[in-house]
């Protein structure tokens, strides 16, 4: 276990002949949280996004469409559990809420032909742009993460991103 703080919750499913219908969040989940926007990140299969991190944001994170690989690592330098990893599989077919708190970096690989990943952010402030934010190497040897792909397709920021 890396964190207490990272809260996972499945959602209740109705399904029908016409597809889908679940709830992603509910204010009163989250009492504690006041989120102010939402992101989504369309991707194809076997791209990789992250590992991107700030020190002030919650990202409430699931998948609307598709299936992907989540790894969430603890970037708190005096925490036990320091670069340590979690992994998560975020299917829409089987829908569940993935709370990730600040101090902790996140990456996610699209598995199937196509995924809508979602974002819903929480912050005191203005936002960070990713400028501000910590960006980690997919694959860098400390973090030691376990990805199904040797070559994913990635953007220019996490090419260029550093090793810790």
């Amino acid at each position: 276990m890396i964190s207490k703080d990272i809260i996972v919750k499945k959602k209740s499913i109705f399904k029908d002949h016409r597809g889908l219908l679940w709830t992603s969040w509910v204010q009163s989940d989250f009492k504690n949280l006041k989120f102010n926007h939402d992101k989504f990140s369309i991707s194809k299969k076997n791209t990789l996004r992250g590992f991107h991190c700030d020190f002030k944001s919650w990202k409430l994170i699931t998948s609307t469409y598709g299936k992907f690989l989540l790894i969430v690592v603890n970037l708190k330098k005096n925490s036990k559990s320091f670069l340590k990893s979690k992994k998560f599989i975020l299917d829409h077919k089987s829908p569940k809420t993935i709370l990730v708190p600040p101090y902790y970096a996140n990456a996610h690989l699209c598995l199937s032909k196509v995924c809508v990943f979602h974002y819903k952010w929480s912050y005191k402030g203005k936002y960070l742009d990713q400028k501000k934010q910590i960006s980690i190497r997919w694959n860098d040897p400390k973090i030691n993460a376990k990805w199904p792909i040797k070559k994913p397709i990635l953007s220019d920021r996490d090419k260029k991103s550093k090793f810790l």
